[in-house]
């Protein structure tokens, strides 16, 4: 707080209370007091009225019963919830309200009255403006949550709100949030569903079962996100805080772990009722995460999954405590390459037009830098997900390659079996021409005088080693089609 001074707080407005100013009808003289004078007939009141900030900067104190004298000592509420830690508010009023608080709160209590201000987004409408009756662009926020869900709109508002600027909202943005809170909901009814079926069946057991590098991932991934969730919330970044969890409830949790559950479950059915188990466990923490955020859902949802909590509620539950031992970068890696390798087979079957129910035979062959504890660890995840007849993954696997479309992705090479003709063989040498016009521009930029003197180290290493994979998969492709 710099450049401090006095502050007139009258004001020539038709409302407001009065300032505490009378005039003597006579002398003329000039009496100032909360209490008005004792022969007030003899006494004319300013007609000024208070600023309308003079009570709003007492504020963080006045509701306490502040006195302003020696009875504030013995104050208990005062002197409890005086300071306190932390005020939301709009940014148009820093000067109007905040910084006035702040001087009040030097004045009379000798400590400023908070520690962190956040200046919370202005709701704008898709064109900027703020929002008004007399523009007609303010929608009714019932009528949005009456027909997207109170949770939807509450989550979409903070997805969109940046630390430092407005939200353009639109109605049709509330989509994201409807559509989040579903995936949600289905995820625990699928889990709640599973849960029923294993446990009310013979078929199911409850034995011990050695974890493996999907449980570990799932485990690294969540305490990653705990972990950014922690920092978003301990720095008010309110939308990141949205965004982390958006992310790894809808991709990595959603379309990826409960699909994997299922081949999980049904190749361990020894041991179905702890797998299921850890699943739940895991949603629980994502629910108690998301609560925040999405109140109402997740109440519901956590008293489903137990329902002898009925008179207990989610808000009084601790947040999930960040285990830094579980989070494994190396672990996180190995599963990125069984995702790409998936969708690689998927997209394979979707560009040449295979159904995806369609079983074929799979080859993989696999860089020499890939272990072999890996290569077993993939295997019956990419059988199933990939809906195959045969899989055949190997450092080396003798292919008939005119029967095969190929996909190159880092460390792998896909081939899937069928009879290959003239279109597979265009494909490969288009691909090949768009690499090789990648890699001369990136050869001309390396042996670019100007370039390499005037761009940084960092920069052209990057170059180098575009260069390189490029290189790599060009000669992979070529391999094919020999």
């Amino acid at each position: 707080m710099e450049n401090i001074r006095d502050w007139c707080i009258s004001r020539q407005l038709w409302w407001g209370h009065q300032i505490p100013i009378w005039y003597h009808k006579q002398t003329g003289e000039i009496y100032c007091d909360v209490k008005e004078p004792n022969d007030i007939e003899n006494w004319v009141q300013d007609s000024d009225v208070l600023d309308t900030w003079f009570s709003s900067w007492l504020w963080p104190f006045s509701v306490f019963g502040w006195d302003n004298s020696s009875a504030d000592d013995n104050n208990a509420d005062l002197n409890y919830y005086y300071p306190t830690d932390f005020l939301c508010t709009a940014a148009d009023i820093i000067f109007l309200w905040v910084a006035r608080m702040i001087i009040s709160g030097l004045e009379y209590r000798k400590n400023i009255p908070f520690k962190d201000v956040y200046f919370n987004a202005i709701v704008r409408d898709g064109k900027g403006r703020k929002m008004s009756k007399t523009l007609g662009n303010s929608p009714d926020p019932l009528d949005i949550m009456a027909k997207y869900g109170t949770d939807a709109l509450r989550f979409t508002m903070v997805y969109l709100a940046p630390l430092g600027n407005d939200v353009l909202f639109d109605e049709d943005n509330t989509e994201i949030g409807r559509n989040f809170v579903t995936k949600i909901w289905n995820a625990g009814r699928f889990l709640i569903l599973n849960k029923n079926k294993i446990d009310s069946s013979d078929e199911y057991s409850n034995e011990e079962y050695e974890k493996d590098f999907v449980d570990k991932w799932i485990n690294s991934m969540f305490n990653d996100t705990v972990r950014d969730v922690e920092n978003n919330l301990n720095e008010y970044k309110l939308n990141d805080y949205t965004k982390a969890l958006y992310n790894f409830v809808w991709s990595d949790f959603c379309d990826w772990y409960i699909e994997i559950l299922k081949v999980k479950i049904e190749k361990n059915k020894k041991s179905a009722k702890r797998i299921i188990d850890d699943a739940i466990e895991i949603f629980e923490n994502i629910i108690l995460l998301l609560h925040p955020v999405i109140p109402f859902v997740t109440e519901e949802i956590w008293h489903i999954l137990d329902e002898s909590r009925i008179d207990k509620t989610i808000s009084y539950e601790n947040f999930p405590e960040l285990d830094e031992s579980k989070i494994d970068s190396s672990n996180e890696q190995e599963f990125e390459s069984l995702k790409e390798i998936i969708t690689g087979v998927r997209n394979l079957k979707a560009d040449n037009e295979i159904a995806f129910s369609k079983k074929c035979n799979l080859g993989i062959i696999v860089s020499d830098k890939i272990e072999r504890g890996v290569i077993d660890d993939y295997y019956k995840y990419i059988y199933a997900l990939g809906n195959l007849d045969n899989l055949e993954i190997d450092y080396h696997i003798d292919l008939d390659k005119s029967k095969y479309i190929s996909k190159v992705i880092t460390d792998f090479e896909i081939y899937l079996n069928i009879e290959a003709d003239e279109k597979q063989i265009d494909k490969i040498k288009k691909e090949i021409a768009n690499l090789e016009k990648y890699l001369s521009g990136i050869d001309k930029k390396l042996t670019n005088t100007n370039f390499l003197e005037k761009a940084s180290t960092n920069v052209i290493e990057k170059e180098k080693s575009k260069r390189n994979d490029t290189a790599e998969k060009i000669s992979k492709l070529k391999n094919m089609i020999k």
